[in-house]
């Protein structure tokens, strides 16, 4: 008989959060959605901020965060895909949100971003695509309250996970690790019950999903799942 494997241990100093999609919910009933969310338990709730430009699609504006701040006491988890994100944080933040999270990969003056979030009473993060380097995002890990992992390409709901991101992960935990950072580690994209474990064996923390989240018959379940990751591993 072969040897079992031992699972990676995470070493993530956070418990597991599912941060359910508003993407992937009822565009029509956008509310009623955020109430599937809450009802399941999640605490948090992310907000995909789609421009077009960046990536190739539309999505919600400040104005529809501020509608649903109204109709929710969720963690609104705002994930700003832009080309110019510094030019929309002060609406962003006004409107409602509790984190705000910019892109690497842009030009701007991505620091002064992260600093001015802060500023505006909200959480940060930095994002990177799944072909953009762990190191890319390491000059500003001093600045952050988290780390967005993508592990598709961002712009659609409903596309498979790249394996390939499992490695940046754990760089980026080993990192959290070595120099004494205490930001969480999200992953985004294609994440259900098996690749959330696998995440979370490398130090995730943070879980997005859409499509798995709203087309499970049972929500609770789902988010209670994703919460006791760390005692499965």
């Amino acid at each position: 008989m072969p040897k079992r494997q031992t699972p990676l241990a995470s070493s993530s100093p956070h418990a597991p959060i599912l941060a359910p999609s508003l993407l992937a919910g009822r565009h029509a009933h956008l509310a009623m959605s955020a109430q599937v969310i809450q009802k399941a338990g999640a605490p948090w709730m992310h907000l995909d901020i789609m421009d077009g430009h960046f990536v190739p699609n539309l999505s919600f504006g400040p104005k529809v965060l501020a509608e649903l701040r109204k109709e929710s006491a969720l963690f609104f988890d705002v994930h700003l895909m832009l080309d110019n994100p510094h030019q929309h944080i002060e609406a962003f933040a006004k409107a409602g949100a509790n984190l705000i999270s910019i892109h690497v990969e842009p030009n701007y003056p991505c620091a002064a971003t992260l600093r001015r979030i802060r500023s505006l009473g909200c959480q940060n993060g930095i994002a990177l695509n799944p072909r953009t380097s762990a190191a890319s995002v390491r000059p500003y890990l001093t600045y952050v309250d988290l780390v967005l992992v993508m592990s598709v390409d961002p712009g659609f709901g409903g596309q498979a996970f790249d394996t390939a991101v499992l490695s940046k992960i754990a760089e980026l935990d080993s990192w959290r690790q070595s120099e004494g950072y205490a930001y969480r580690l999200e992953v985004d994209g294609g994440i259900d019950n098996s690749t959330a474990q696998a995440c979370a064996a490398r130090g995730a923390d943070t879980f997005v999903a859409g499509t798995a989240f709203f087309k499970e018959t049972n929500p609770r379940s789902f988010t209670e799942k994703i919460t006791q990751l760390s005692r499965l591993l």
